[in-house]
């Protein structure tokens, strides 16, 4: 049970793995739950789509693909990342690279504790679990 990062397309290599690494178990710990096995696939936006084509029938660009093998109390996914959709998103929430990066990277686990992001209703409480997060994120470091 660990959690992986790797990526495809790309050279981006995440800063500070074990840090996030500590973070993400405390966010699921704190939820009850236990790590299973999480990977990280930090992509470019052509890697992304591709998968968005081939697994879920969507032609569409997106920040994030979350796939869920929970079971149980064991939290378990594969999680893909766009660096590119990242990079741009950043620039249009008027907010950091690395920031943004957080929000996404724990925007999946949330996904895997089983938060919906669908509804208006959903993605306010999405967004603030987010918030939540990043602000256990800011303050360990």
């Amino acid at each position: 049970m660990a959690i992986y990062f790797s990526s495809e397309n790309t050279n981006f290599d995440l800063k500070g793995k074990m840090k996030v690494k500590k973070w993400i178990t405390d966010i699921i710990k704190a939820q009850g739950q236990k790590v299973g096995d999480i990977s990280y696939v930090f992509c470019d936006d052509d890697y992304l789509i591709q998968v968005n084509r081939e697994y879920l029938d969507h032609d569409t660009y997106t920040d994030i693909i979350t796939f869920d093998y929970v079971e149980g109390k064991i939290v378990s996914g594969d999680i893909l990342i766009s660096v590119d959709r990242v990079k741009e998103n950043a620039q249009l929430f008027n907010t950091t690279f690395e920031q943004e990066l957080h929000r996404v990277i724990i925007h999946g686990i949330l996904h895997l504790l089983g938060q919906a992001d669908k509804s208006d209703e959903d993605a306010a409480m999405m967004r603030k679990k987010e918030e939540a997060a990043l602000a256990l994120w800011n303050s360990m470091n």
